[in-house]
C-alpha cells in the first residue's frame, strides 16, 4: 500500500542513495502533448534538503524535461529497489532548470562530478513523498555504468556539444521551446 511523508526522510535519503537508476516523468499541458519519461544515472542525484532535491542533466537526443519544466515546472522523480526488499519511491514537485550561465550553476555543479556532456541541473522542489510496495519489480544486478554518453561528448568537445543542443535540443518533440545556455 502507498505510504505518505512529510518529506524526504534519513531512511528514504539512504534507499535513494543505494539506487544505480532513478526515472524523470514530465509533461506539456497540451493533452495532445507527450508525457516524456528518462532514465537517469552514472552519480547524477543529489538531496539538498528533505524537500528539495537536484540532478545534473547530460546531453541527450531530445531537451523534453526543460522545455515541459520552462512550460509548467511538473516534475516527477522515480526509484525502484531492484535488489533487496521492494519498495517503489516518488517525488512529486515543481521544477525547474539551471544552465551552466546562470549564478546558481557554480554552487550546484560542485555538488557533481564533473561528467562530460553536462548540459543542465535540474532543481526540484518537493512537495509529496510517496512510497508503495514493488513487489512486482523484478530484481536485477547492477553490473556496471555505460561510459559511451562519456567518450561521446568527449569526442564533440564543448563547442561541438554547444552545435548538438542547438541544433537538437532547443525544441521539444512538441514544438515547446526549451531554455538554451546563452553561450550557445
Amino acid at each position: 500500500m502507498a505510504k505518505l511523508y512529510d518529506q524526504i526522510t534519513d531512511a528514504l535519503q539512504d534507499f535513494i542513495a543505494a539506487q544505480q537508476i532513478f526515472f524523470v516523468a514530465t509533461a506539456p499541458l497540451s493533452p495532445s502533448g507527450h508525457v516524456n519519461l528518462s532514465p537517469k544515472g552514472l552519480d547524477s542525484f543529489r538531496i539538498l534538503s528533505p524537500h528539495r532535491v537536484a540532478y545534473l542533466d547530460l546531453t541527450g537526443s531530445g531537451n523534453e524535461t526543460s522545455a515541459h519544466l520552462q512550460e509548467n515546472g511538473r516534475i516527477t522523480l522515480m526509484f525502484c529497489a531492484f535488489a533487496g526488499a521492494p519498495l517503489i519511491l516518488r517525488l512529486y514537485g515543481q521544477g525547474r532548470t539551471v544552465l551552466p550561465d546562470d549564478a546558481e550553476w557554480l554552487v550546484l555543479s560542485g555538488l557533481f562530478p564533473e561528467i562530460p556532456g553536462a548540459r543542465q541541473i535540474v532543481v526540484a522542489e518537493i512537495d509529496r513523498v510517496q512510497s508503495s510496495c514493488g513487489t512486482g519489480v523484478p530484481l536485477y544486478e547492477h553490473q556496471s555504468d555505460r561510459d559511451e554518453i562519456i567518450h561521446w561528448a568527449q569526442k564533440k568537445g564543448e563547442s561541438g556539444l554547444q552545435d548538438y543542443w542547438y541544433e537538437k535540443n532547443r525544441v521539444s518533440i512538441d514544438g515547446l521551446p526549451t531554455p538554451i545556455s546563452e553561450a550557445i
